[in-house]
Formats: structure tokens, sequence, C-alpha cells
């Protein structure tokens, strides 16, 4: 009897566990994490190999950033209002198979070019290099924005459906999927950077296509498998509304149609005019064009424009573990193995501010979450501040920071040369992690630094925090039909001001200016949460009024947050 009453808790938990691994929630990690995997090798691989193919030059990997960030500042109302307007399989099907395709093609590519190009460079006076150059480029790109309406489809939107009118099960899943990110941000560009230090960029492009072909048939079977054990993703409000209103149309013209009366006659009339003229060609041709200002118009209006605005000014800053990070670390003194270790923390300090979300959520509610957040990274962004006076900092305001500029562009001559062999890194979102330096000049203090550092790191915590927040805040108060235009436009937000930081650091490209962006920096993030803190405000006293006076109304533009106050 005691052994039949301890084998039923290992049956109840045998049972959870099995569950959960065939739950519809597991099978969305797997998935994504399997997508972030290829992404994370991809956007690190694709830099390294356009460096590669042009002679240890910026140019091109500078050429594929303003392209990815145009093309995206210009298409994300775009993808986004696509994404609303057609079913969620097959949405995400279709930018699953797109992304992967043409990230194979383009890995296809780059074997055929790493291969052959000494031969490729003197077919047609190097035409036929550079027209592979510029079909790297574009694939690409496609494949980028195939993944920006992946993330859209499956992070904005099934991850809300799945986890139903649960918050707490929401916030708990976004916190899964930002681990994921982040885990995958620094192991991916690992496992790819030593393939190729070991074997060659030639394999390295074989092992990123192999990959993405698996990975593209698994996912796709997980794709289809979520959807059928979600019943939910099937109804879509959007796409229900289009087609009852053509349902309606037609019933209305067979009603008009058995009719005599010339009033219903003329309103049929116009109505088939205003049909006819949405199918013209006109009108098709700038149906892209309405879909961009309908977008960001919709975006502006929405309860929650200032959150969303906040996040997007918190791309503004060089306080990250990018490129040009790492790069002034360097000329500060600090070699690579310093560095990846500064990063592993960055990432240990992301994952308990990810993790801290749900924690404090639960105990304070959402909006007050991301007041917290803010406090704490701006709190820890002082730091950066206090690192630009202290000893060893090279900030000096008597060097212009448009000298090195003026420099490459003009010459010591003061002549406008000919081909400038200044290339600015313009990488929005393409994180060289894996970036190695086996010599670091020697500076006469590290103090400067050491604060630098310790405060971008302490601030991943409120970082993290604070993007959860405004995600989870997106995914609540933006309605079902507009989720996807809505992030779409947030997506171009973020790109806008991540393209702007790249910029201000090619007008002040010296070490003596960067403390100066990283002033310009703080001072962006501390708008961002000047933003956040207004949205609190009117939020949190709007639901207190309401809830001292029952009898009066809600505002429709105050969002509905109940449960997250």
């Amino acid at each position: 009897m005691d052994s039949a009453a301890s084998k039923k808790p290992c049956c109840v938990s045998s049972e959870r566990v099995r569950e959960f691994f065939t739950s519809a929630k597991f099978l969305i990690y797997l998935g994504h994490s399997l997508s972030t995997w290829g992404d994370r090798m991809w956007n690190f691989a694709v830099a390294v190999f356009l460096v590669e193919l042009y002679g240890n030059s910026l140019l091109l990997t500078a050429v594929y950033g303003l392209v990815v960030a145009g093309s995206v500042l210009l298409l994300g109302a775009i993808i986004g209002d696509w994404v609303d307007k057609n079913p969620r399989l097959r949405v995400a099907q279709t930018s699953l198979v797109v992304q992967n395709s043409a990230v194979i093609l383009c890995g296809i590519l780059l074997m055929a070019v790493f291969q052959y190009k000494e031969q490729l460079s003197t077919m047609y006076d190097g035409w036929l290099l550079t027209s592979c150059y510029i079909m790297v480029i574009s694939i690409a790109n496609i494949a980028n924005l195939a993944s920006t309406a992946m993330s859209i489809t499956i992070q904005r939107d099934w991850v809300v459906v799945v986890a139903g009118d649960d918050r707490s099960n929401l916030a708990d899943m976004n916190a899964t999927v930002r681990i994921i990110d982040q885990l995958t941000n620094i192991l991916a560009p690992m496992l790819v950077g030593q393939i190729m230090s070991f074997g060659s960029h030639f394999i390295g492009c074989g092992f990123i296509s192999g990959w993405n072909l698996f990975s593209m048939c698994l996912e796709y079977f997980l794709l289809w498998k979520v959807y059928q054990k979600t019943p939910a993703l099937a109804l879509k409000s959007g796409q229900k509304n289009t087609d009852d209103q053509e349902l309606k149309h037609l019933n209305k013209q067979k009603e008009i149609g058995n009719s005599e009366s010339p009033v219903e006659g003329s309103q049929l009339m116009n109505e088939t005019a205003e049909v006819k003229k949405k199918t013209s060609c006109c009108y098709q041709m700038t149906e892209p064009i309405r879909t961009f200002k309908d977008g960001w118009v919709a975006y502006y209006n929405q309860s929650i424009f200032f959150a969303g605005m906040s996040l997007a000014f918190l791309y503004m800053t060089v306080l990250g573990f990018d490129c040009i990070t790492t790069g002034y670390a360097y000329t500060q003194g600090l070699n690579g193995s310093v560095l990846s270790l500064l990063m592993g923390a960055s990432a240990i300090s992301g994952i308990c501010g990810t993790v801290g979300f749900t924690w404090i959520r639960k105990k304070c509610g959402l909006i007050r979450t991301g007041f917290i957040a803010g406090v704490i990274q701006l709190s820890c962004l002082v730091l950066c501040v206090a690192s630009v006076f202290a000893p060893g900092s090279p900030f000096d305001l008597s060097v212009s920071p448009f000298e090195e500029v003026l420099k490459h562009l003009f010459g010591d001559s003061g002549s406008l040369r000919e081909s400038p062999t200044f290339v600015p890194t313009i990488e929005p979102q393409i994180h060289t992690n894996a970036t190695v330096f086996e010599e670091a000049p020697q500076v006469e203090s590290y103090l400067s630094v050491s604060l630098l550092f310790a405060g971008v790191i302490a601030a991943r915590i409120g970082l993290w925090s604070f993007d959860l927040t405004v995600t989870q805040l997106i995914q609540e108060n933006v309605i079902e039909s507009e989720r996807g235009v809505i992030n779409g436009v947030q997506n171009s937000m973020n790109y806008l001001l991540d393209l702007l930081h790249f910029i201000m650091v090619i007008l002040a490209p010296n070490p003596e200016a960067f403390g100066l962006l990283v002033i310009i920096s703080v001072s962006f993030v501390a708008m961002g949460h000047m933003m956040y803190f207004r949205f609190a405000y009117k939020t949190l006293r709007s639901r207190l009024f309401l809830f001292c006076s029952p009898e009066q109304k809600p505002d429709p533009n105050i969002p509905s947050l109940s449960n997250s106050v």
C-alpha cells in the first residue's frame, strides 16, 4: 500500500513533465531557440564574410548595415500590415521559408565567391564579382526583412494568443524568450567563430547553410504543431472583419439586384465604383505609401505611444557591447580575454534583469516595474558619466571631434581625396561578440574604463526589465488587428535611433570624443525614461481617479491595465 502511494506522486510528476514538453508553450520555446540560433550565427558571420571578401575593408559591411536599416525603416509598417491582414499560420510559414531559403542561397553564393574569387575578379573587368557582392547584400537584406516579419508574428502575436488571458503567463513567456535571445547571442557567434577559425570561411558558409536547411524543416513542423494545439490561433480579428465586409457586400449586391428602388441602385453603383477604384493600377501602386502613412499615424494614436518611444530612445546609445564599445575598450588597454569575460558578465546581468522582471511585476504591477527598471538603469549609468572625468579617461574637448573625419576626407593638403579610405562601421544590431585582440595599448590608469563597464554591465539589469515591460504593454494594449503594423513601426523606430547612434560615432570617431558620446547617450536614455515616467504617471493617475469615482466612464485613450497597475 505504501509503495502504491509512493508511485502515485511519481506518476503525476512524470505526467506533468510530459505535458510540458508536448505543450504549445514549450514548442514555441524550441522553435524560437532554433530560429534565434540561426539568426545569431548568420548576423555574426555575414559581417565577417563581407570584410574578408573586400580585402579587410569595412565598405561592404557598412553598405549592408545601411541597406538593412533603411529597408526596415521604410518597410516596417508595410511588413506589419501584411502580418495583420493574413492568416497566422500562412504568415509564419511564409516568413520562415523565405528567411531560411535566402540565407541558404546567400551561403551557397558566398561559397562560390570564396572558391572562385580570383577568376571572378578578372571576368568582365571585375563587374561579375561586383554583381555577386550586390546579390549577397540584397539576398541577406531579404532574409533580414523576413526575420523581422517572423519576429513580429511569433514574439508579438503568437505568444500573446498561446498565453491566453493570463498576464502572468504572458510575462513568464516573454522572459523565457528573452533569456533564449541572450544565451544564443553569446553562444552562437562563439560556435561559428570556432568553425571559421579551425576550418575556413568556405566551411563556415556551408555549415550555416546546412543548419538553416535543417532548422527550416524542424521549425515548419513545430509551427504546425503549435497551431494545432492552440485553436485560438485560427481566429484573427483583422482577417475576420475583412471577410465579413466582403460577404456583406456580396449579400447586399444580391438584395439590391432583386430590388427596383432607384436609391438603392445608385448606392450600389457608388459602391461598385469604389471597388473599381481600389482595384485600379494607380491605387494599387500607391497602396504601400498609404500603408506606411496609416501605420505611423496608428502608432502615434496608440495609448502606449510614449512607452514605445521611450524604448526606441534607448537604442541611441554607445553604452552596449557592440563593435563601438569593444573598439573603445581596446584603445583603453583591455585585451580580448578581458572583453570576453565582460561580455559573459553582461549576459549574466541581462538574465538577472529578465528573471527580476517577472518577480517585480508580480509584486508591483507592470507599469511600476517599468518605473523601477528605469530608475535602476539611470542610477547605474551615473558610473558611466563619472568614468568620463575619472583618471585614465582620454576625454579632451580641445580635440575637435570632426578632426578625424576631415583628415580622412581631405587629407593634410586640404583637397578632397579621390578615394577616401575612411569607411564607417554601420552595423545596426550586428554585434561582433567574438572579436579578439592579440595586443592592447597600455594606459596610465584603468579606473575610467572600469567605471564605464561597471555601469554598462549593471545597467543591463534595468535595461532588459524595461524592455520586457514595454514589450508586454504593447502586447496587452494594442488591438489584435493592429499588432503587426504597430510592432512593425516600433521596429522602424528602434532602427532609426540605432542608425542615428552610428552616425553620431561617424561624426566623432576619435577616443578623445568618446566621453562626449557617453554623455549624449545617457541624455537620450534619460529622455526615454522621462517619456515613460510621463506615460506611467498619466495612466496611474487616471486609474486612481476611476477607482475613486465608480460612476466615471473609462477614457478610451487610457490603456486598460487594471491587472497591471
